[in-house]
């Protein structure tokens, strides 16, 4: 591969704050031509008391038959109760209702990564010092 010439015009324009829908629809549609449509489908589920108030859940999507954790959250006063476990175990059942083959997702916290090894998941992938000083952790689960 070779280095495009001086003769060539070649510009390079920076968006901050932005993504390009151009430059995502384009990749979209060079990996759908190879793995199948990604079909992304966004969901939530929450964890509320008896008085109706948020204590927990979770933000997420499936694609390509696998479901991404990408915010789980309990509330301090919570935890150690059993409330994140029954969570993630709500996660899983609503995984195996909707066909996914597997579950996965990432953190900074290693108390959580071992909470998710607990639950089933392995760790797949580690970047360091993102962020600084941290790690990022991915895990996974297939069902």
């Amino acid at each position: 591969m070779t280095a495009p010439s001086d003769d060539e015009k070649t510009s390079f324009l920076r968006h901050e704050g932005a993504e390009s829908a151009e430059i995502a629809a384009r990749l979209a549609q060079e990996v759908a031509s190879r793995h199948g449509p990604r079909e992304e489908k966004p969901f939530s589920i929450e964890a509320r008391d008896a008085e109706g108030a948020l204590f927990g859940g979770m933000n997420g999507v499936i694609h390509w038959r696998w479901l991404y954790v990408r915010h789980f959250w309990v509330a301090p006063e919570k935890r150690a109760q059993g409330f994140g476990r029954a969570l993630m175990a709500e996660v899983e059942k609503f995984a195996r209702e909707t066909g996914c083959i597997g579950i996965y997702l990432d953190t900074f916290e290693e108390g959580a990564a071992r909470f998710y090894e607990r639950s089933g998941f392995a760790r797949c992938g580690r970047i360091e010092d993102f962020p600084q000083g941290a790690a990022r952790v991915f895990l996974a689960k297939r069902l």
